[in-house]
């Protein structure tokens, strides 16, 4: 028989509830996950894994003594009506962390390269009149004031935008699942977008 690990009931509860999942699908997945709940049972190992994968959860959180605080490594990200989450769900904390990676490659990579630190970042902390605002990044962009009036669809005028921010050094990345994985497709109710800002030198998600 299989050894199994000890595992607190609060933290099996707690991976539920982070993972957004339906509970009844993670019981037909997991025929003694009650009992997992209420302690009165512990998984194996290969379970508790399965567990862990399914539910998105780093295996090594249900060692712990009790649920971990969550926190975004962000201040702000784009949502629908700018609705604030109140907790984020497995999938974009992780698609986070996947963009923060790359960051750091890109910088490291950008700095061996010797490239300057881009001189705009930074520069708009004390502004506080948006259309004064608006205009200067139009004009760092090189964008004329009815630069979307000639083009036929949003398509075209993200892809028009998306260039020149790629132009002047800003990186953009967009995507459907979580790094590669086709089966966790991002929710975009969740969020729309995000910024990742590397102040001391170049590099821009």
């Amino acid at each position: 028989m299989a050894e199994t690990v000890t595992v607190k009931p609060e933290l099996i509860l707690w991976a539920i509830d982070r993972s957004q999942l339906r509970a009844e699908d993670l019981a037909r997945a997991f025929p003694r996950l009650n009992e997992w709940r209420t302690g009165k049972r512990m998984p194996t190992h290969r379970q508790l894994q399965d567990f862990a994968s399914k539910t998105m959860t780093p295996l090594g959180y249900f060692f712990l003594d009790t649920p971990p605080v969550e926190k975004l490594p962000i201040p702000d990200f784009r949502t629908v009506g700018d609705t604030p989450i109140g907790r984020p769900s497995p999938n974009l904390i992780d698609t986070i962390q996947v963009m923060l990676r790359r960051q750091g490659w890109m910088r490291d990579y950008l700095v061996e390269e010797g490239h300057e630190r881009l001189d705009f970042v930074g520069s708009a902390k004390n502004v506080r009149n948006v259309v004064s605002l608006a205009a200067r990044i139009r004009e760092k962009l090189g964008l004329a004031v009815d630069w979307a009036e000639p083009l036929a669809n949003w398509e075209e005028a993200l892809r028009t935008l998306r260039n020149a921010a790629e132009r002047i050094g800003i990186l953009v990345a967009s995507a459907g699942i979580v790094g590669l994985n086709t089966h966790r497709a991002l929710d975009p109710q969740e969020f729309r977008g995000f910024v990742l800002c590397d102040s001391a030198h170049r590099s821009s998600s």
